[in-house]
């Protein structure tokens, strides 16, 4: 695989994601993971391993069980996690690029369908209960997953930029691939719960989430289907969101009250977002 940035050797890969299950699905306190920051052009890259951000759904191996960031439960197959080890391990749920929808299909079955769990892997990127800093962590989670052999089972590679315009190339092409963005982890962190800039993303647009208000109705193609979504952020900022989804999404939009998450480009003088465009339900 060519690419035009410099990196040094592989050593292995993070991945996070913002995903949850149904509270339906909540049997256990939510487990506490590390959160990302945004990456700014200021940040010291040398200090920092980077990796591709997968589009999955965050997992959090307990010995015994996969738990989401909510505290839901994953109901994997007996085989899909017979030989994981019995300590705890953070990681993501993954298909592969542009196929969160099918996994979020298959993991959220309370009986586990075999067939579709098959194209599911288990992607590690930290051992929160191992010592040591990010960087020996990464050392010990592959001594523990080499006797591992199943190939769902994977500790994805870390590497290094040299650089922000290095950074920005690889972010580059990993976004031509179908990828998400990047994950960066500074190598000289403990594990530490929470939101803080030991772990940072980098994205080529901006993700956020915004309570659904109600459903504007459609014109032309979409007439008796919804045409966009009245949506409120955070913030208290009001916007509509109208690309982004499937017919299907239109014809069964989702609920007032829900959370979704959308992509947009900037924002106006007037704090709205530009070119918002929905991505996917968040589920809790």
């Amino acid at each position: 695989m060519q690419s035009s940035y410099r990196l040094l050797p592989v050593v292995i890969a993070l991945s996070l994601s913002a995903v949850t299950v149904s509270p339906a699905f909540a049997l256990n306190a939510a487990p506490p993971l590390v959160l990302a920051e945004r990456y700014h052009a200021q940040v010291d890259l040398s200090r920092y391993w980077v990796s591709e951000k997968y589009d999955g759904a965050r997992a959090w191996w307990d010995g015994e069980k996969f738990i989401s960031r909510g505290g839901g439960i994953y109901q994997a197959p007996d085989w899909f996690i017979a030989n994981l080890p019995d300590e705890v391990l953070d990681g993501e749920l993954w298909i592969g690029r542009n196929k969160f929808q099918q996994l979020m299909q298959t993991i959220r079955d309370q009986v586990p369908d075999d067939s579709a769990w098959r194209t599911v892997k288990f992607m590690v990127f930290d051992a929160p209960k191992a010592h040591g800093n990010f960087s020996v962590r990464q050392t010990h989670v592959g001594n523990v997953l080499r006797a591992v052999t199943d190939p769902w089972v994977q500790q994805v590679s870390q590497t290094r930029v040299m650089s922000h315009e290095d950074l920005l190339a690889q972010l580059d092409f990993i976004t031509r691939q179908g990828g998400e963005g990047l994950m960066l982890q500074r190598e000289d962190m403990s594990y530490v719960s929470g939101r803080h800039y030991g772990l940072l993303k980098v994205k080529l647009h901006t993700d956020a989430e915004a309570r659904v208000l109600a459903h504007q109705p459609g014109k032309g193609k979409y007439t008796g289907m919804m045409g966009s979504l009245l949506v409120e952020s955070e913030n208290g900022v009001q916007f509509k969101i109208g690309s982004g989804f499937t017919d299907n999404e239109r014809r069964a939009p989702p609920a007032v009250g829900s959370l979704v998450t959308y992509r947009y480009q900037g924002k106006t003088q007037s704090g709205k977002p530009r070119f918002a465009r929905f991505l996917r339900i968040r589920t809790e």
